[in-house]
């Protein structure tokens, strides 16, 4: 919940799972909210007009706005990574946080906070490394998308706006992202590991993303980078094991690594899929955040329960 006083929230993404979930969240509390839309504007005190890719947006609609938060982009794994498919990626991520960005500044009222997405592919992969945000960033194209995404901020940090990159984890819920594609598989005792197992999965229910921008918002003292994983990341064969027990299924089928490669692509796999990363979320648990799941059983029985 937002402590400061009912507020006018711009939000890009809006339609997609965190942004749906964040949207219902804060209206619950009292906040009005504006989605930025790419289509005619249908409610005005609902919608705010933009088009990132041809540079437009209704700055009128946006003036007044106490916060924005966006959480748009491309999916990670909706399309096989051809050239083009990971030039849309880079754009339709760095291109429409520039243009909020840059708008927010040039305003003479500004928002107090702008909370941007980011992601934990910052950190490329890194084996069983203990990371959190004073890590460097890694290599990789994942970790050049998230340095030029997160570099988009500036221009509303350097006019005197806070702003927080929430480096978001594998996002757990049965209605959308990862987990919804593994269910029907593992349903039918399917499951099983990617490659070794051994890779780290740093996961974050959805549930907590979505407090996590409710805090980053209301709790002036964050900016910057913020991890928004679990305190409790696991490798492939736990989570692997976990879901299985929970649906009461078998996960003896493990894909090895040269076929999740051919089935993906490699450098798709090597990033998303066999690589890893086991990352904290220092900042936030040092503000005194909570999460409502802290373990993998935990946040997968509330996935399932969903």
């Amino acid at each position: 919940m937002i402590n400061h006083p009912s507020q006018v929230i711009a939000i890009g993404g809006a339609s997609g799972l965190i942004g749906s979930a964040l949207c219902t969240a804060l209206e619950l509390d009292g906040h009005t909210v504006k989605r930025l839309v790419r289509r005619p504007v249908k409610d005005p005190d609902r919608e705010i007009y933009w088009k990132p890719s041809a540079g437009e947006i209704d700055t009128d609609a946006l003036q007044g706005v106490d916060a924005t938060v966006h959480l748009g982009g491309a999916g990670l794994a909706e399309h096989r990574w051809t050239d083009e498919y990971k030039q849309k990626i880079r754009e339709s991520r760095v291109k429409s946080t520039r243009l909020l960005c840059e708008t927010l500044a040039g305003f003479e009222k500004k928002p107090r906070v702008h909370v941007n997405a980011s992601a934990i592919g910052y950190y490329g992969v890194r084996g069983d490394e203990r990371i959190d945000e004073t890590s460097p960033g890694g290599k990789g194209y994942l970790a050049d998308v998230c340095r030029d995404w997160e570099t988009a901020t500036q221009p509303a940090w350097e006019s005197g706006i806070r702003v927080c990159q929430i480096r978001i984890g594998v996002v757990l819920s049965s209605e959308g992202g990862a987990l919804s594609k593994m269910l029907t598989p593992f349903r039918m005792g399917a499951g099983g590991t990617l490659g070794s197992g051994d890779q780290y999965m740093s996961w974050v229910a959805l549930a907590d993303v979505v407090s996590a921008i409710q805090f980053a918002l209301d709790h002036d003292p964050l900016h910057g980078a913020v991890n928004a994983t679990a305190p409790n990341p696991v490798t492939n064969r736990e989570f692997t094991q976990t879901l299985g027990e929970l649906l009461h299924r078998p996960t003896v089928m493990r894909t090895p690594a040269f076929a999740v490669r051919l089935m993906v692509g490699s450098e798709m796999a090597d990033e998303l899929l066999l690589g890893g990363a086991r990352i904290y979320p220092t900042r936030l648990t040092g503000e005194g955040f909570e999460f409502a799941c802290p373990d993998i059983r935990t946040a997968l029985k509330a996935a399932l329960a969903e």
